[in-house]
């Protein structure tokens, strides 16, 4: 067996910073991202095409090696055209302000953020460690310079 790829949870620990802010919980034992909470005082109301930043009263204590992804919620999406404006958003992991989540309502009707709603989903992810280093030259591929679109329909 690989001791670097053990079984066992990885902990991450998080801070509330007020009694407003929810915990970080996933909807059932095999979802991926842990829901994230709005924490604001009062409603916060998203006119169609507004972007607003939500707070969440949450601090994490991310491990060196890790990132936190924060995502839309596809319920969210789908039944309200709002979304996580630039999902993934990326928490590293020497960040320890408090997560918040930019919300961007591209629908054609107001949204109404309540405080608790649930507001978007967390996804903690591996980063490795690597070794940048500028080349004279990069190698070759199949695709090569071709663009957007260049790898199928």
């Amino acid at each position: 067996m690989d001791p670097t790829n053990s079984s066992r949870p990885r902990r991450i620990g998080f801070h509330r910073l007020n009694a407003r802010a929810g915990g970080l919980m996933r909807a059932t034992s095999g979802s991926s991202g842990y829901d994230l909470a709005s924490s604001e005082e009062w409603d916060v109301s998203l006119a169609p095409g507004a972007i607003a930043l939500i707070q969440t009263g949450i601090v994490l204590d991310l491990p060196s090696g890790f990132e936190g992804q924060v995502r839309s919620r596809s319920g969210l999406a789908s039944r309200n055209a709002v979304f996580v404006l630039n999902s993934p958003g990326t928490i590293d992991s020497d960040y320890r302000g408090e997560i918040k989540v930019i919300l961007a309502n591209l629908g054609t009707a107001s949204f109404i953020v309540h405080p608790g709603d649930r507001i978007a989903q967390l996804v903690f992810m591996q980063v490795p460690e690597v070794d940048v280093k500028e080349e004279d030259e990069v190698t070759s591929s199949g695709r090569g310079t071709n663009g957007f679109g260049s790898s199928g329909v």
